[in-house]
């Protein structure tokens, strides 16, 4: 379906891949991989068209549909439930020609176009919008709130959302689990692995990777590489491949060796003149292996921290909100060296919060907070990155930033710290203004780890981070003398670094007995509800969450909606007999079918929203029965 014929494309003068011949196919779900800057977003654009090989030729049939993720969103006073129902263009076509067929009172046209607008799909379209915006985290009161009232992260799940919506045959998805939580990350990987078209992704969650796709692309010093299965197939494969093409390297660097010394032994004699100039063609005719390329063995380490007091940090029934309003109550944390803590819960929990908290950042309603003397809190979240200074480069911001240590270090001394952080030569004296995400998150890295802290607290660290920079942080957290609370959507990390979990859920922030597979399962079975709404940096009180109905109430509402879908249905059922008749599209009867379409619409309309309502409760009623 997707063919790529000897693609050869350049970044400036970079080359990023040369000679790539292969073929995706109808319905695969293609993983694409490769270290920062190798060409994987180029490879999209190449496919939307926005970018030309320099070499070769690039083929897709004319009529596939083609969704994909804008990378910006524009602060707009539409709302966001219209926002993510742009995307489905032919259903907002039909509207269009529905509004026009009204206005021309012409009930023939009118007909047709709402036979068309029920075959797409589009009675559903607004619950279809809604079920996106709840899997990505929205509530329903988001709905109705216009594009400008979200933060930037925020804006990119609307982009999400709105490309789920369109009814594609090719969808092409660029980093999209970055701003997401777990509970958001579990339901887009659901939806992707039910998703019939073909499927572009480029992802740094090996674990997102792994449930989603069944191809990889690989993209590495410049050359494209496709493998079967999904990314732990293709690291297997991979790493073999890799094997050989080094064992083969190396037998002919002993063969080289060997004609080299025969060739400098007897180039001079005049017996042996021929076979050395025999040799001499021999090697410049040779197709040389290069050596197999290893990843780079990008490694950090987290400086032992100058004090060890155990414990580091106690909460006692400390309760934390906004304004007076108790977001989480009753917390109980008791932080030694060596702990290793993950945050559990549906977005709007008050996961961040509780490590806000634990930072200091928020102060508590309640409760009493125990601080070692020498506790050294280092801090990550994503508006730490926003707050770095653009205009100023890595060297200068460890310098500000880096406390006593860095104001008494040589400039070579922290020139050598940053570089193993991956700021080598003269980008540690670069402006960091137009560095990418990964990169600005790694200097946050860089300047946390700096101070030695004895105490990390990390929100959702791996946004923007490459395979390579989650495996080295996974690796530096494992060897790490302190303690460590985290918040994170990367199950690779927390399962190989995180030993106890606690799940924050109504109200309160409790040990959580299982694992991450156990936590699937009870997201699954415990909907979110009532969650924190995404609000404006600064904008933080937030109104006490509605109590439960009463499983009582919910039989009632339940009763209700029966007896509303039965008498929905009849009248539908009624308007359907009407449009059956032949003579409701004389010319004489066109304002009576006018009136029976409009009333077949809004009925439509009706049915989904009392079925959709119906299923909700339902399954709140299951969930009120089962035993915590």
């Amino acid at each position: 379906m997707l063919n790529f014929s000897d693609i050869s494309i350049r970044r400036g003068t970079r080359l990023l891949f040369e000679h790539a011949t292969f073929n995706l196919y109808r319905g695969e779900k293609v993983g694409i991989t490769g270290e920062n800057g190798s060409g994987k977003s180029t490879l999209l654009a190449l496919v939307r068209g926005e970018v030309a090989p320099e070499t070769g030729s690039f083929d897709m049939p004319g009529n596939l549909a083609v969704a994909h993720v804008a990378q910006e969103l524009s602060a707009t006073d539409q709302l966001a439930i219209e926002f993510v129902l742009d995307g489905d263009v032919e259903l907002r076509a039909v509207e269009q020609q529905i509004a026009a067929a009204e206005a021309a009172d012409d009930g023939h046209r009118l007909a047709e176009l709402y036979g068309h607008y029920d075959a797409i799909g589009g009675y559903h379209a607004r619950s279809r919008a809604a079920t996106l915006l709840h899997g990505l985290g929205f509530t329903t009161r988001d709905e109705q709130r216009t594009v400008r009232e979200f933060s930037g992260g925020w804006r990119v799940r609307l982009n999400v959302a709105k490309a789920l919506m369109c009814r594609s045959d090719l969808l092409l998805l660029d980093e999209p689990t970055n701003h997401l939580d777990l509970d958001a990350v579990l339901w887009l990987e659901q939806w992707l692995k039910d998703y019939r078209g073909t499927l572009l992704l480029i992802a740094h969650d090996r674990d997102f990777l792994d449930q989603v796709c069944n191809r990889i692309v690989n993209i590495e010093q410049g050359r494209i590489d496709v493998y079967r299965g999904n990314y732990s197939d293709f690291e297997e494969a991979r790493a073999a491949r890799l094997a050989q093409t080094q064992a083969l390297y190396e037998r002919q660097q002993r063969e080289i060796e060997h004609i080299e010394s025969f060739i400098n032994r007897f180039r001079a004699k005049a017996s042996k003149a021929r076979q050395a100039q025999s040799r001499i063609k021999a090697l410049e005719r040779m197709q040389r292996i290069a050596p197999a390329h290893v990843d780079s063995e990008f490694t950090f380490s987290f400086p032992e921290p100058y004090k060890l007091p155990r414990p580091l940090l106690t909460l006692e029934d400390q309760s934390v909100g906004y304004g007076d309003v108790p977001l989480v109550e009753k917390i109980n944390f008791t932080i030694s060296p060596g702990a290793r803590i993950a945050l559990l819960g549906h977005n709007g929990a008050g996961k961040s919060t509780v490590i806000k908290l634990l930072a200091g950042e928020l102060p508590a309603l309640g409760g009493e907070r125990v601080e070692a003397r020498d506790l050294r809190i280092g801090y990550f979240a994503q508006h730490q990155l926003e707050q770095l200074k653009e205009a100023e480069s890595p060297l200068q911001h460890l310098r500000e930033l880096g406390g006593p240590a860095a104001a008494k270090a040589t400039e070579q001394e922290l020139r050598d710290f940053l570089g193993t952080f991956g700021f080598r030569g003269d980008r540690v004296f670069e402006p960091i203004g137009p560095f990418s995400g990964g990169e600005k998150a790694r200097l946050v890295l860089a300047l946390l780890t700096y101070l030695r802290p004895n105490l990390l607290l990390l929100d959702e660290p791996t946004n923007h981070l490459d395979l390579e920079m989650r495996q080295a942080l996974a690796l530096a957290l494992q060897d790490y003398l302190g303690a460590v609370v985290m918040v994170s959507h990367d199950r690779h990390l927390l399962r190989t670094v995180i030993d106890e979990f606690y799940l924050v859920a109504d109200g309160r922030a409790k040990p959580f007995d299982g694992d991450l597979d156990d936590y699937a399962k009870w997201a699954a079975t415990n909907p979110r509800e009532v969650v924190e709404k995404p609000a404006k940096a600064g904008k933080a009180p937030r109104a006490p969450a509605a109590p439960r109905k009463s499983a009582s109430a919910l039989k009632t509402e339940l009763v209700r909606l029966d007896k509303q879908l039965v008498k929905l249905h009849e009248q539908q059922k009624d308007i359907e007999q009407q449009l059956s008749a032949a003579d409701i599209y004389d010319a004489s009867n066109k304002t009576r079918l006018r009136d029976l379409l409009h009333r077949q619409d809004a009925l439509k309309r009706e049915l989904d929203a009392a079925e959709t309502r119906w299923l909700e409760v339902s399954e709140l009623l299951q969930s009120s029965k089962e035993p915590n």
